[in-house]
Parts: structure tokens; sequence; C-alpha cells
């Protein structure tokens, strides 16, 4: 179903060559049709993560068939269905996982990975929410299974995967503990709900963790390199550590005796090759029980800086220099 006149190129954000923020350039692109299953998004904002850094630097190639676009979480309104679409009409706004494309004024997007826009929140702020939401939602709950009363560990608790932790962790009743520098960083992590925050300049996390709640029972991890083996040491018993990022490196040499003895889960996963069905099943998941938890003032988006799609360099490294708080925006 076609709604207003839609042209046939638009404007994107391209990559020149694998490399720095600079690789990054304004281009035009025909504009992608809602095939089967599909909508096509008139894109208002789209978000910033770190897929898309690894993506320029030539590390992340899109899956098979995907858009060679940056850009996997969108907001906007719809302004075309393909066939077999019955839940979204042209003129709905909603927000959305994507396999790519989002760098651009339009985006074709798979229908059963759209959701409607969190009541209380705008097309910016629900722009910042499909990939952090899908990711740890399906990575801390639907696979490690974190629930009330367990402590959670999160690294990271300022940045986008980091505050998307804190506030579900503290939603569905685990404890809390957020690791990141410096103290500013750290104050804002608090003001999220975290039980506990260890500034990793000063404090030791393993001997924090360990010590003030006898271990972590679910670890997220989006640093690598020697937080691995620490990770392991600060972990409980059948504690579930999950592994989202490499910050300092995924090469590690590591001692497992403890792995066994702790009968420890060690997973990691990435979110865009997962089926289709899968991201479906996690759409719907948020919607029933996480959506509704933004209308109740249990959740809240935190959007660092919203920046025009020209200048999307600028945006990657922000992001690269890790002084921002939260998501980082796209204004298409």
């Amino acid at each position: 179903m076609m709604g207003k006149e839609i042209p046939a190129t638009m404007k994107a954000v391209e990559i020149t060559e694998p490399g720095g923020a600079e690789a990054l350039r304004a281009g035009s692109r025909p504009t992608p049709q809602a095939g089967p299953g599909e909508v096509l998004v008139k894109v208002a904002f789209a978000g910033i993560n770190g897929p898309d850094l690894m993506q320029r630097r030539g590390l992340y190639p899109p899956p098979k068939g995907a858009s060679d676009l940056l850009g996997l979480e969108i907001s906007g309104e719809v302004v075309a269905t393909g066939d077999g679409v019955s839940r979204w009409s042209v003129g709905d706004r909603l927000c959305a996982l994507t396999n790519g494309g989002g760098y651009a004024e339009y985006c074709a997007v798979n229908a059963d990975h759209c959701l409607p826009i969190p009541e209380g929140l705008d097309l910016a702020e629900a722009a910042s929410l499909p990939e952090s939401y899908f990711t740890i939602w399906s990575n801390i709950f639907m696979t490690a299974g974190l629930s009330a009363g367990e402590i959670f560990l999160v690294h990271g608790g300022a940045g986008g995967l980091g505050t998307t932790s804190i506030q579900l962790g503290k939603a569905f009743g685990a404890t809390v503990v957020a690791t990141d520098s410096p103290a500013d960083r750290c104050a804002f992590c608090e003001s999220l709900g975290a039980d506990r925050v260890i500034d990793y300049a000063d404090e030791d996390f393993v001997d924090v963790v360990r010590e003030t709640f006898g271990g972590a029972d679910v670890i997220l991890d989006i640093v690598g390199g020697p937080y691995i083996a620490r990770n392991i040491k600060a972990a409980k018993p059948d504690a579930r550590i999950v592994q989202l990022a490499f910050a300092l490196g995924a090469d590690v040499q590591i001692n497992l005796m403890p792995v066994m003895l702790k009968r420890l889960h060690y997973t990691g996963s990435t979110l865009r090759s997962r089926p289709d069905a899968y991201k479906a099943l996690v759409a719907r998941n948020l919607e029933e029980k996480v959506w509704p938890l933004f209308g109740e003032g249990k959740l809240k988006p935190v959007v660092n800086t919203i920046l025009p799609l020209a200048d999307a360099a600028e945006a990657h490294s922000l992001m690269e220099s890790a002084g921002h708080r939260g998501k980082i925006i796209l204004s298409c």
C-alpha cells in the first residue's frame, strides 16, 4: 500500500572505504521498496551503535541480502507496506530493528521487527531503543535468565548497552553493580538506579563484587581482554557471563579450571545474524513485557546527542571518544 509520493532517490551516508570516521560521506541512493512482509519507513531518526563502527572499519560485514548502509535502528513513519503486512498501515509511527540501511531518508524493514512508539516518548527517544533493548533482553533475560534477587554486574554502565542494562535489571528486581570511570560517569550510573558503582580507576571490581555481594550471578562484558579472566573470578557458582564486545581485545589466554569448578555458563552473540523469526520473538517479548514500563516511568531512554545525518562522521568520532552517556542519534 502506498501513501505519500516517494522519491526515486534519497540521501544516505556511505562508506568510501574501510577506515576511520572520515570514511563516511553524504551520498545518494535509490530509495528502497517494501518487499513482502516489509514496511517502508520515512526515517526520522537513526541510532548509532558499536556494530556500525565495526562495519565502517571493515570488521563486521552485513549479512547476505542486507543493505550495505549503516544503521541498525530507526524511528519514523510508515509510507508503504509490502504484501502480507497486516498490522502496520501507512501513517503509523514506529521504531524498528533493521539489518542495515538506517543512515538514510528511507529504510525497508521487516514488519515483525517493528514496535510502536512507547507511551510518552518522542521519535528521537524511540530511535535509541531497538538495538540495545533487543540485545539486552535477548542475551541477559532470554538466554542468561537474569531474575529478581540476583546480582547483575554491568561493565561500561554509562554507555548505550550499560544504561539499558542498569534500568532493565532494576525494573525486574535484580541488584545491579556497574563499572565505569571517571566520577561523573559513575554518578550517572547511580542516577539510573545502580545499587553500587565501581570506578575501575580506583577500585578492583573483582574484590568489591566478591566481598560485598559474594560474587555476581550474571555478568555483562563489553571490555574483553584482561576482564575475561577477572569476570570468571568475580562470578558466583552457576553464574552466567555474557560477552557482547571486546574493547580491549578478543584474543586471550585463560585458566578454564574455575569455569569447571564453578559450573559457569559463558556465552556471547551478535544480534544481526540471528534468524528473522528469533528477532520477531524478541520484539513481541519487548512489546508485552518491557514497553509498558516506559509509560509507567520505570524505564527512560537515554539520548546523549542528536546530530544531523550529514554529520555521521562526527557522531562516530564522538562515540569512539567514549565520552558520551547513553545513545547518539542522527536526525534524518
